[in-house]
C-alpha cells in the first residue's frame, strides 16, 4: 500500500429495508428513517439513511477491501446529501497517510444528487503471523470409496 493507491469503489444499492433495518439495528427510532410519510411532513422527499449504517458502512468498505486483519482505530465521518431508497452509494478510498502498519484513507460516498458521506478511516494493518489453532473439522479427500461409492458411506 503507498500513499495515493485507490481502492476500487463499491456500490451500495440503497433499499427501503437497508435504511429500515440500520436503523432499527442501531436503535434510532427517530420516524424520518421508517415512516415515509412524517419525513415528507418534516420536509424530506421520502425516509432516508441514519448517519450510524452509513459509519457501519465507511468500515465494512475499509475491511472488506483490506482484510480480516484490518483493525478500524478511528472512524470520522461528515454526513452531506442523504441516502434515501432507489439511490446507489458509491464509496471509493483513497490512502493519504501511512505510519508503519497503520494507515489514513479518505472516503467519500457520492449518490445521485452529492457526495452522502466524506470523512477518514485510520485504520491498522495487522502484518503479524496468524497463530491462531485450525479447529475446522477435517475429511478425507472427496473420491469414489468401495465399488464407487462415495467416501464413507460404504
Amino acid at each position: 500500500m503507498n500513499i495515493g493507491d485507490t481502492l476500487p469503489p463499491l456500490e451500495i444499492p440503497v433499499t427501503r429495508t437497508l435504511i429500515v433495518a440500520g436503523a432499527i439495528a442501531s436503535r434510532d427510532y427517530q420516524d424520518v428513517h421508517h415512516d415515509a410519510v412524517l419525513a415528507r411532513e418534516k420536509g424530506s422527499p421520502d425516509i432516508f439513511m441514519n448517519i450510524l449504517t452509513t459509519n457501519g458502512l465507511v468500515g465494512r468498505y475499509i475491511t472488506d477491501h483490506l482484510g480480516p486483519r484490518a483493525v478500524l482505530r478511528k472512524v470520522a465521518i461528515r454526513l452531506g446529501a442523504p441516502n434515501h431508497p432507489g439511490d446507489t452509494m458509491t464509496l471509493t478510498g483513497t490512502v493519504t497517510a501511512l505510519d508503519g502498519d497503520t494507515a489514513e484513507i479518505r472516503v467519500v460516498g457520492a449518490n445521485r444528487i452529492g457526495h452522502h458521506v466524506t470523512g477518514t478511516v485510520t485504520v491498522t494493518l495487522d502484518t503479524a503471523p496468524d497463530t491462531t489453532p485450525d479447529t475446522a473439522p477435517h475429511t478425507a479427500a472427496a473420491g469414489p470409496g468401495p465399488l464407487g461409492t462415495p467416501e464413507g458411506t460404504a
